[in-house]
C-alpha cells in the first residue's frame, strides 16, 4: 500500500535551505569591511607606538637618558601607553572578527585565528601594564628610578620578541582560509601563509642570532608585511568576491557560506521555474 504524499505547491520532502540572495552577500561584505578597518587600526597603533613613540622614549643601554625622557616627555610617555591599548583592543576585535568572516569555510582554522590573535592581545596587554608602570615611575620615582624604568621597557620589548610567535600563527590559519574560501585571490593565502612561517622563524632567529637576528628578521617578515597591507586593502575595497566563492562546493564539496549566507550570481541556475512554465503535479 502506498502512503499518501503532500503534492502542495511549494512543498517537497526535504526543502533546500532558501538562499539568502544579494542581501546575504551584502552582510558577509560588510562584515569584510569591518574585519579590515579594525585591521587597520590594529596596524596604525602599531606603527605608531612600537615604531615612532618607544624609539623617542626609550634608550637601549642608557637608563638615565630614558628616565629623562620620561620625566621630560610625560605627554608622550602616556601616549604610548594609550597606543599599546589601542594594539589591544583592536587586536582583540579583529580576532573575532576575522572568526566570524571566515567560520563557515573552516571553522577550525577561523578559531584557530581567533585564539592566536587572543593569546597575541594578552601579550600586549602585559607590555601596555609595564609602559604604564614606567611612566607612572618616571613621575613618582621609587628605589632606583632609571634601573626600574629601564627593565620596564626591556620586558616590553621582549613581550613584542615572543609575541611574534602567535602573530605569525594567526597569519597560517588566515591564509588557509583565503585559500579555502576562494573569496579573495590565491596569491594573498599563500603570500599570509609564508609570511606567518617568517615571523615564526625571526621570534627564534631574534634569540638564537642576535647578532644577525636584525637583518635576518627583517628579511623574514617581508612577506607578512606585504601580505598583511594586501589583506587590509583588500578587505577595505572588495571586502569578498562572491564570484569566486559561490561555486567553492564544487572544489571540496563543503559550503564556504554555511553561517554568513552567500549571494547568488547572474551564472547560478534560479531554484524557482521561470515565469510562466507549469510544474508537474
Amino acid at each position: 500500500m502506498s502512503l499518501p504524499v503532500n503534492r502542495s505547491a511549494g512543498q517537497t520532502a526535504n526543502p533546500p535551505a532558501e538562499p539568502a540572495g544579494v542581501d546575504g552577500g551584502q552582510a558577509l561584505v560588510a562584515t569584510a569591511r569591518t574585519t579590515g578597518l579594525l585591521y587597520l587600526g590594529l596596524g596604525v597603533a602599531g606603527i605608531l607606538g612600537f615604531l615612532l613613540v618607544r624609539p623617542s622614549l626609550y634608550v637601549a643601554g642608557d637608563p638615565s637618558a630614558t628616565l629623562a625622557h620620561l620625566v621630560e616627555d610625560q605627554g608622550l610617555a602616556r601616549l604610548g601607553v594609550a597606543l599599546e591599548m589601542g594594539i589591544v583592543v583592536t587586536q582583540t576585535l579583529a580576532a573575532l572578527w576575522f572568526y566570524r568572516l571566515f567560520r563557515s569555510v573552516d571553522n577550525l582554522a577561523a578559531g584557530a585565528i581567533a585564539a592566536f590573535g587572543m593569546m597575541n592581545a594578552v601579550a600586549q596587554l602585559g607590555s601596555a601594564a609595564l609602559l604604564a608602570s614606567a611612566a607612572q615611575i618616571a613621575a613618582d620615582p621609587v628605589g632606583d628610578a632609571a634601573a626600574n624604568v629601564q627593565l620596564a621597557y626591556i620586558v616590553s620589548e621582549n613581550l613584542w620578541g615572543v609575541g611574534n610567535l602567535f602573530f605569525g600563527l594567526w597569519l597560517i590559519p588566515m591564509g588557509w582560509c583565503v585559500l579555502r574560501s576562494r573569496w579573495m585571490p590565491r596569491v594573498l593565502g599563500w603570500l599570509l601563509i609564508v609570511g606567518g612561517i617568517g615571523y615564526l622563524l625571526s621570534a627564534f632567529v631574534n634569540y638564537l642570532a642576535p647578532e644577525a637576528g636584525t637583518i635576518v628578521a627583517g628579511v623574514l617578515v617581508i612577506p607578512a608585511t606585504l601580505g598583511e597591507f594586501w589583506m587590509i586593502g583588500y578587505l577595505l575595497v572588495r571586502g569578498v568576491n562572491l564570484v569566486r566563492g559561490v561555486n567553492r562546493r564544487a572544489v571540496d564539496g563543503g559550503d564556504p557560506t554555511a553561517s554568513e549566507p552567500r549571494a547568488t550570481s547572474a551564472s547560478e541556475p534560479s531554484s524557482s521555474p521561470p515565469r510562466g512554465t507549469r510544474t508537474a503535479v
